[in-house]
């Protein structure tokens, strides 16, 4: 099996495998990174979008992204400039990526599936002053008036007249490119938006540091080399950005798919030998195949799977299915280490990643016991900077020095760390980050709704779907207000994950003494919420 050939390979420690990940140089940016990775290994493929059939080579991505960072800059992008990327899972988006980082400019990436509204948004809040936008997302992207004029969005695919196209940027530009200013380790590269408990996106500014921090802990944490991984969700979210620097630290090849699909996921794994992927956990309610266990993957990183279903999904694919525990915000923050076999199905999420330390406080700021719970607390270098034009939000997030996670935790007594719950009033529906007050803002503009509140409902594939409740304005009934009205509204202005799956009416909502909506007595004695609750995707009440 090989899964068991796996885990009798033998391994330094994991004490010894953080202390030698703590002590590697890191390189000056990740333009050095991409020189190092071109030197080591110029003809192996870098990457490989093997549903279009787009493939490069490490000596031809240090070109690529040579050109492209030269033509950026001669287009008039410098050092610091922030630049929106909405693209789908296309070769530009990575190389838009790499070539900024080089230059010494900020992503701002955008969802394609990002309504007017939130790209209004992200622009403004941003500080957006170029864009690459795909072709097929040209006609929604709406930035305010005269925040970005026509000339300033470079368009991937077919451009339309007056804007300026992105494939023409690198043309006569050289190989070789130097950035006109210095770029180092805590220059900012990302403004990574990401849903937060104060409704509206919050924009996390992310160093080179971050990245190349990112990419080599997940790199050397296990003791082994993987030469093929497997990236399957967007590349405006965190995960690909993470793994391409991975794989960078690597030498291996990063497999993109288009989209993630849980019914040719699968088949991606054995047809391009994968060794290292993250493991939707869309993919184990698929039916029993018989070529499940036909794969070469050493190990999986696995989110919040059921306990009870690990060992199972172990024997089922035989692999090495290990738990991990990240944000935008902290980067990897724990993961299991490989070797730990007696944790299977013990729902932990391991132990503090290489240059992470952990704690769990209490609700007066003091650390609690072994077995005790209250809210994780991380701390170390390459975080987050802080939370863009947020400095409340940025206040609000750190104590005394350690990054306040708002996930409920415990510590056993052998210092692993448990997930207990969320402090913070989210949905994670498929992987996605979803803010309730976000959603319950956009169903508050409708002026037949007087007020909103939105809530988590277990679902067995998606993890979370979003319900959302509405009391009407006085006088009006849900036959005035249907459901069909009310979500046709969010749809206009949320992107579709975020667009509740549920809707149910309430004459009145439960308040605390402070006038909030009490969620909690709200959902009180709903054996199953979805009881009373139109279904937008089957169409009915339930």
């Amino acid at each position: 099996m090989l899964r068991q050939a796996v885990l009798d390979q033998p391994v330094p420690s994991v004490e010894h495998r953080r202390r030698a990940i703590e002590a590697t140089p890191l390189p000056a940016n990740m333009g050095a990174l991409i020189d190092a990775a071109a030197a080591a290994a110029p003809d192996r493929l870098a990457w490989n979008f093997f549903e279009s059939g787009e493939t490069m080579t490490f000596a031809g991505l240090r070109v690529a992204v040579n050109r492209l960072a030269a033509g950026l800059a001669a287009a008039g992008v410098r050092k610091g400039t922030h630049v929106a990327v909405m693209l789908p899972n296309v070769a530009a988006f990575p190389l838009t990526w790499l070539a900024l980082a080089r230059l010494g400019a900020v992503m701002v990436p955008m969802n394609v599936a990002y309504t007017p509204r939130e790209i209004a948004y992200v622009v403004e809040d941003g500080d957006v002053e170029w864009a690459v936008v795909d072709a097929t997302c040209l006609a929604g992207f709406a930035p305010p008036p005269g925040r970005l004029a026509a000339e300033r969005i470079f368009v991937v695919g077919e451009a339309t007249p007056g804007h300026r196209a992105w494939e023409t940027l690198g043309d006569g530009q050289p190989d070789d490119f130097a950035a006109p200013e210095p770029v180092g380790h805590d220059d900012l590269l990302n403004i990574q938006y990401t849903s937060g408990t104060t409704g509206l996106p919050k924009g996390c500014m992310l160093s080179q540091r971050y990245w190349l921090q990112a990419g080599l802990v997940n790199a050397r944490r296990d003791g082994r080399d993987y030469e093929r991984i497997l990236a399957a969700t967007p590349f405006f979210y965190m995960d690909p950005q993470w793994l391409l620097t991975m794989a960078l630290w690597l030498r291996a090849t990063l497999f993109v798919a288009r989209r993630q699909s849980a019914t040719r996921f699968m088949g991606w794994v054995r047809e391009r030998r994968i060794q290292f992927t993250l493991f939707p956990a869309i993919v184990v309610k698929q039916p029993p195949d018989l070529r499940d266990p036909d794969n070469e993957i050493v190990r999986v990183n696995v989110y919040g799977l059921p306990k009870h279903e690990h060992a199972e999904l172990e024997r089922r694919f035989d692999f090495v299915a290990r738990e991990a525990y990240g944000m935008t915000e902290i980067g990897s923050g724990m993961f299991m280490p490989i070797e730990a076999v007696d944790m299977v199905g013990s729902g932990s999420c391991g132990i503090p990643s290489p240059f992470r330390e952990a704690r769990i406080v209490g609700a007066d700021g003091r650390p609690v016991p072994p077995g005790g719970e209250g809210e994780l607390e991380i701390r170390g270098p390459g975080m987050l900077h802080g939370y863009y034009k947020n400095p409340e939000a940025t206040e609000a997030a750190f104590h005394d020095g350690w990054f306040r996670t708002g996930d409920l935790f415990r510590q056993d007594a052998r210092g692993y760390f448990h997930i207990v719950g969320r402090i913070k009033d989210m949905i994670r529906r498929a992987g996605e980050n979803i803010a309730a007050r976000e959603v319950e803002a956009v169903l508050g503009a409708l002026p037949e709704v007087r007020e909103a509140a939105v809530v988590p409902v277990p679902d067995p594939v998606r993890g979370e779907e979003v319900k959302a409740y509405v009391v009407l304005q006085p006088g009006l009934t849900r036959d005035e207000v249907p459901p069909e009205r009310i979500l046709g509204h969010c749809a206009a202005g949320l992107a579709r994950f975020k667009v509740p799956r549920y809707l149910a009416y309430r004459d009145a909502f439960p308040k605390t003494p402070s006038e909030k909506i009490a969620k909690r007595l709200l959902v009180q004695g709903e054996s199953d919420l979805r009881t009373d609750s139109w279904d937008r995707v089957e169409g009915r009440w339930r």
